[in-house]
């Protein structure tokens, strides 16, 4: 089977593919949307076991109770958290550049067998209360591993989808693995619900046998685009970008808010209003599965509304979100701050999917501007979308230390004051921070029409 261009369509899984143009309509209706959706599902699967292993800490902190011999305070768990949370975005370069070296298929193999060695520790640790601490942050740490998966899936699906689906595409690759912070969560609830808060353990032994049936899926479905030389360039390109910075402070506040609160919900219900580990896990659950879910929408919204639009929405209602928390910790209301956390899930889940929409939208405009300028089509494309999964990945890494900051919030908060109310007052001032810098770069009328985001839908079109 060929495409209008006459080249070649890919026939076998495995296939490291040469020639991909899913922005020909007659290739991608014929061979390329089968392909990507393959390569799709493959990557979302171990995309979800990398963030379930990477968020595991944030149930197993639950378990860890004097009943059961643990001595570590609340603010030494919002530090091992925050350290968790440091590896996996720091390991986010690295992923990224890793998947034009050994391409999408090998390298999404070896980082999905990678997970078993923090697997591995935290069955042992959670057994053994008198690790000592330090041991027990480090060892712990390499549940950063989980982290990386998601810089390098959401690079390379990039690749696969024409811009008039990537909205779409991405939302569905990134919350499908988003809400593996929620299935370790549901996992965690179903052990103490069954066995207790004494079996532990049993959480990252469920996801040893899912690791290998993840790592089998990658390997029998997914393929290895051959990406083209330069892709250092692409990523120095990226770097020096100013855009890179802006859409990297947007996505610290959309995706580190998720991750960070993702993280943290359950272990700020059991210190901040003092409830149960079955209980603080029973509630924990429901954020990051709705804030995973509508992270499509926000894409789709994103795809048709215009991403800097949704964005602005989002980080105003967030803003008024962490004010309605500081009211609900001031006193002492948990059930209007369960509430108005579950909208703020809502909230990040959405922008972060219009975020990423943002990300390769900047890159076609410019490369419309180009072939206005009488650059080719097919040349000035490619670059774009070069350093767009550049930038996917890159800022990816970023975003996710919003998640550090907001762990380390909530403990100096806590350590300092005994409650929370001071880091939301932080979080919120930030939201609006991130209001403002949307609307003026994105929303006003740019300099270079190629700046205008919420332009660039109908350019693609």
């Amino acid at each position: 089977m060929t495409s209008e261009t006459g080249r070649r369509a890919p026939r076998a899984v495995g296939d490291r593919i040469s020639h991909w143009d899913p922005e020909d309509r007659r290739f991608w209706e014929e061979t390329g949307r089968h392909v990507a959706r393959r390569n799709l599902w493959a990557s979302i699967a171990s995309e979800h076991i990398g963030f379930s292993v990477w968020s595991i800490w944030s149930v197993l902190v639950l378990f860890m109770i004097p009943e059961h011999g643990f001595s570590t305070t609340p603010e030494q768990k919002f530090l091992l958290l925050s350290v968790v949370t440091l590896v996996g975005a720091v390991l986010r370069v690295p992923y990224t550049l890793a998947v034009p070296v050994f391409g999408g298929r090998t390298w999404t193999v070896i980082a999905t067998l990678a997970l078993i060695v923090p697997t591995v520790a935290a069955f042992f640790l959670v057994r053994n209360p008198d690790t000592p601490f330090w041991l027990l942050l480090v060892l712990a740490a390499t549940a950063g591993v989980g982290g990386g998966n998601f810089s390098s899936s959401m690079a390379n699906i990039n690749s696969y989808f024409p811009e008039r689906e990537k909205g779409w595409a991405l939302g569905l690759n990134a919350g499908g693995g988003n809400i593996g912070v929620a299935t370790v969560q549901l996992v965690g609830l179903t052990v103490i619900a069954l066995f207790t808060t004494s079996a532990g353990h049993l959480v990252p032994l469920f996801y040893m046998p899912l690791i290998l049936l993840s790592v089998w899926w990658a390997h029998r479905s997914m393929n290895n685009l051959v990406h083209p030389r330069g892709e250092t360039d692409a990523h120095l390109s990226a770097v020096r970008d100013p855009h890179f910075w802006i859409m990297s402070l947007l996505y610290v506040g959309t995706f580190g808010s998720f991750i960070g609160t993702g993280f943290a919900f359950g272990l700020l219900l059991q210190a901040q209003f003092g409830l149960e580990p079955v209980h603080a896990a029973g509630i924990a659950v429901l954020g990051p599965v709705v804030g995973s879910l509508v992270r499509p929408v926000g894409g789709r919204l994103a795809d048709s509304l215009g991403g800097a639009r949704v964005t602005l929405w989002v980080f105003t209602a967030m803003a008024v979100c962490a004010a309605v928390l500081v009211l609900a910790v001031q006193t002492g209301r948990a059930p209007l701050f369960i509430g108005t956390f579950a909208v703020m899930f809502t909230l990040t889940g959405l922008g972060n999917g219009s975020t990423y929409k943002m990300i390769p939208s900047i890159h076609a405009a410019r490369a419309e501007d180009a072939v206005a300028a009488g650059e080719p089509r097919d040349r000035a494309l490619a670059r774009a979308k070069r350093v767009a999964s550049s930038m996917l990945g890159l800022i990816g890494a970023v975003g996710a230390l919003g998640g550090v900051g907001i762990n380390v919030g909530f403990r100096e908060s806590f350590a300092a004051t005994g409650s929370t109310a001071p880091a939301f007052l932080a979080f919120g001032a930030f939201y609006l921070l991130c209001a403002v810098v949307t609307w003026a770069v994105y929303m006003r009328r740019p300099a270079r029409p190629a700046l205008a985001v919420e332009n660039v839908g109908a350019t693609a079109r």
